[in-house]
């Protein structure tokens, strides 16, 4: 499922090759044609690893198949929209490159990353694709604060289910739909809301009153987190040093 599917509905279908037999591959001729596009594909790219995969045409590029359910995040997702469409897909499915999966979460994992607090951070430090948000995990989720380790988490997890409920209500909605900004449904909102309000409090008690507050408080944290790591440089780069004698 590419990311397309996921917020606009519709399906998408893959061949699952890796155990076929030659000689059965060898009487479809469909199948084939299919085969000898990827190879082609694969040999054009610029891409060293991709170009050695033209090898083995029949297998795909990034063997992700996931056994259990698991958490998406579109790796491109439209500015307009106050949240990102996060949310679970489960097997069979199995997410195309446009989407960022988190294996084995838990519903307080979709309330943080789908609260006010992450729609923040990931507004201010990512990147942009034309005027879209991209989603990276090495610059959003990997350098996000996250609420203090001895915070109560557990209010988290009926409010993280009342957004997932809130969507299932319309069910003839796609994602797209349910958060566009000029459509999302009332009830949706209200939740989303009732959850920024319980992970904002995990930060500190005294209330957000904007986005901006959201983000000088996570990059004071994120300062704080990268300190100790930094300190650790610098006494490396200190050592370093003390090797190299004059005279010696």
């Amino acid at each position: 499922m590419s990311a397309r599917e996921y917020l606009r509905g519709g399906e998408r279908w893959v061949l699952a090759l890796h155990d076929a037999p030659p000689q059965t591959l060898a009487r479809l001729p469909q199948v084939r044609a299919r085969i000898a596009a990827v190879r082609a594909y694969r040999e054009r790219s610029k891409s060293g690893p991709t170009r050695k995969l033209a090898a083995t045409p029949t297998l795909y590029h990034v063997n992700v198949v996931p056994t259990a359910p698991f958490l998406v995040v579109p790796n491109v997702s439209s500015e307009k929209r106050e949240y990102v469409p996060i949310g679970w897909l489960a097997p069979p499915n199995i997410p195309g490159q446009k989407l960022r999966l988190l294996s084995d979460a838990s519903l307080t994992d979709f309330a943080v990353l789908t609260s006010a607090m992450h729609m923040a951070w990931m507004r201010a430090v990512t990147g942009r694709l034309e005027s879209r948000y991209m989603y990276s995990v090495g610059v959003v989720y990997n350098t996000f604060p996250l609420p203090p380790k001895d915070a109560d988490t557990a209010p988290l997890e009926p409010l993280a289910q009342a957004i997932l409920d809130a969507r299932t209500a319309h069910p003839g909605a796609t994602l797209a739909d349910l958060y566009d900004p000029d459509l999302m449904p009332a009830g949706l909102l209200r939740a989303h809301q009732a959850l920024d309000r319980a992970v904002d409090r995990l930060y500190r008690p005294r209330r957000f009153t904007s986005e901006r507050e959201r983000v000088e408080h996570l990059f004071m944290l994120y300062e704080r987190m990268r300190a100790p790591l930094a300190a650790a440089g610098k006494k490396k780069r200190r050592r370093r040093r003390l090797i190299r004698v004059p005279g010696k």
